[in-house]
């Protein structure tokens, strides 16, 4: 890792990618495999988690080294809004709701206390 790139900078980076794949390993197949039996659905599952471990895990090597673990939590579960929002309207078709809004606040709250000093 670059001297000059704060500790912080790639694990979001890590963690939102890692994301991205866990969220198409837990949701995706419930559009593309809908019709299949759920034992493929969930070989492809895992076959797609692998991916996102192979990222979460230097992800979380990363930060810890300046994050303590509770803080890495609360980051992680704000990326996993940050990508599930868009994921559930775009990909998904489901329709924007309110209470995604109020669900992002509560995280920033959580935010807030995990990161204070």
């Amino acid at each position: 890792m670059p001297t000059w790139l704060p500790t912080w900078a790639p694990t979001v980076l890590l963690l939102t990618a890692s994301n991205v794949f866990m969220t198409f390993a837990w949701y995706g197949h419930l559009k593309n495999l809908g019709n299949r039996p759920w034992i493929i659905a969930a070989l492809v599952s895992w076959g797609i988690a692998l991916f996102e471990y192979l990222l979460q895990v230097p992800a979380n090597r990363i930060g810890a080294q300046t994050m303590t673990l509770g803080q890495l939590k609360i980051l992680q579960e704000v990326i996993t809004l940050s990508v599930f929002v868009p994921f559930a309207v775009l990909y998904m078709g489901q329709q924007l709701k309110l209470d995604y809004l109020w669900a992002g606040l509560c995280m920033l709250g959580a935010v807030y206390f995990m990161f204070r000093s």
